[in-house]
């Protein structure tokens, strides 16, 4: 009885920590298990907007992006984001000489973590925001008037997101019918 007692806790406590949790002054708290969420994809040295001419010389950096499993759940089984969505953008540095590695680039230190939500009830209009963590735990909200916003909405392929760089996500989409009429497939 115990055993199943503390089981069931564990459960409820792992199923808190996929939502949104917000401090009392608003401020999102990074999810400590994220590296255990459903992983969609990384990218390497990709930029758009204003920070695609910032040291152009710098080594690419890595984009790691994951998502709580109960969001990714529901995106399969229907092609849109369910309301308490997190994706985590985790950037990490690169490197392409170090140990045995003579070509190619392997992920390093981490540089920041950005989050994107889906909370209609605290966001309204489309519903999303986003954060940006750097290192911390908590974040406040980038205020709407960044460009993040009107890039997410005007370029998302499903619902304010960047579906079209999640190789395992965007066939979902086609086939749910669900990406953006302006997304050009």
């Amino acid at each position: 009885m115990r055993t199943r007692l503390l089981a069931g806790l564990v459960l409820v406590l792992a199923a808190s920590a996929q939502k949104p949790e917000f401090s009392g002054k608003g401020e999102l708290q990074l999810p400590a298990n994220y590296r255990e969420w459903v992983y969609l994809s990384s990218g390497l040295g990709m930029t758009y907007g204003p920070a695609a001419s910032e040291n152009p010389d710098r080594a690419p950096r890595f984009d790691n992006v994951f998502v709580n499993p109960a969001a990714y759940r529901s995106f399969l089984e229907t092609g849109k984001w369910p309301d308490k969505t997190m994706l985590v953008l985790e950037i990490r540095s690169s490197e392409s000489k170090g140990s045995i590695n003579n070509a190619g680039h392997y992920q390093n230190d981490l540089v920041a973590i950005e989050c994107e939500v889906k909370d209609s009830a605290r966001f309204p209009g489309n519903g999303w925001a986003f954060f940006g963590f750097g290192k911390s735990s908590s974040a406040k909200m980038i205020p709407r008037s960044e460009d993040c916003y009107a890039c997410h909405s005007k370029n998302g392929a499903v619902d304010n997101t960047f579906v079209q760089f999640y190789p395992t996500l965007l066939p979902v989409a086609k086939a749910k019918g669900t990406l953006n009429p302006a997304y050009p497939h």
